[in-house]
């Protein structure tokens, strides 16, 4: 068997990372348990600024454990413990007197199966601007949907038809929506988690698409199981197995000249 992670047919078409890219996030030597379960062990990872990062590896690794630990979604399960330090743009989030709900607004999160709300495709975009008080009039609301439609490519598919059920949009048009969602309320960072698993190649090439373009404006993170996207749309990978993250660096050496994880594993 050879030393790369994917066979020599793989093409790498994402951008590499960038030497002297700002660190948005940082993870520090995190552990987590689920009551008496351990799930995630010793956690280091960087997190930059304009680029995406891929969470791989098999289920139950820890890759959706850690991604809810960046925006504290995990604060609201009973029983959970975290140690360690994560910061966003140098500041503690998990610091004394921190507000979970305010830090969260700082994050967008697309979840695994497009979740659009069965109201208006123009109540979905807005929802989170107007319930955290960031507009006052509808030419505010109206500016906000629009240029949220625009950075998720469908400005020009749904402009003359505002009034429909976001429901009633195709599949990859629903999660294109979901992340016109996301961004609405101008985020730091777009966590997604498995975003293209339940959209047809077409709407996937889309959605990447969408993702290589909005890293211009944010930091992302997306855990996926394709190893193919991956290659096509991450600077960096970190790879996780049995709660550790084992290796993460430039996304094509992860896959082509892995440093650790195959020794480590005996691959």
């Amino acid at each position: 068997m050879t030393n790369s992670l994917l066979d020599q047919s793989l093409h790498f078409t994402a951008h590499h990372h960038v030497d002297g890219a700002n660190v948005k996030m940082k993870v520090e030597h995190v552990d987590f348990w689920y009551g008496d379960n351990q799930a995630l062990y010793d956690v280091n990872l960087d997190i930059y600024d304009n680029e995406v990062t891929a969470f791989i590896g098999p289920s139950g690794c820890g890759k959706t454990t850690l991604l809810r630990c960046l925006n504290r979604t995990n604060d609201i399960i009973p029983g959970v413990r975290i140690e360690g330090l994560i910061t966003l743009d140098d500041h503690d989030i998990y610091e004394k007197g921190a507000d979970p709900v305010h830090l969260r607004r700082r994050f967008g999160w697309v979840a695994q199966k497009p979740n659009p709300f069965s109201s208006s495709i123009y109540k979905n975009v807005i929802y989170g601007p107007s319930i955290q008080g960031m507009v006052d009039s509808r030419d505010d609301r109206d500016e906000i949907v629009e240029t949220s439609l625009k950075r998720a490519g469908m400005w020009d598919e749904v402009k003359d038809r505002m009034d429909m059920p976001g429901t009633d949009l195709s599949g990859g048009q629903q999660q294109r929506l979901c992340i016109a969602r996301a961004i609405a309320t101008d985020p730091k960072v777009i966590l997604m988690d498995e975003p293209c698993s339940a959209l047809d190649p077409i709407a996937t090439a889309h959605v990447e698409d969408l993702i290589d373009e909005l890293r211009e404006e944010y930091a992302i993170v997306i855990i996926t199981h394709n190893m193919q996207q991956a290659a096509r749309i991450a600077q960096r990978t970190a790879f996780f197995h049995l709660g550790e993250m084992v290796e993460a660096g430039e996304t094509e050496q992860i896959f082509m000249d892995p440093h650790d994880w195959t020794r480590k594993r005996g691959v």
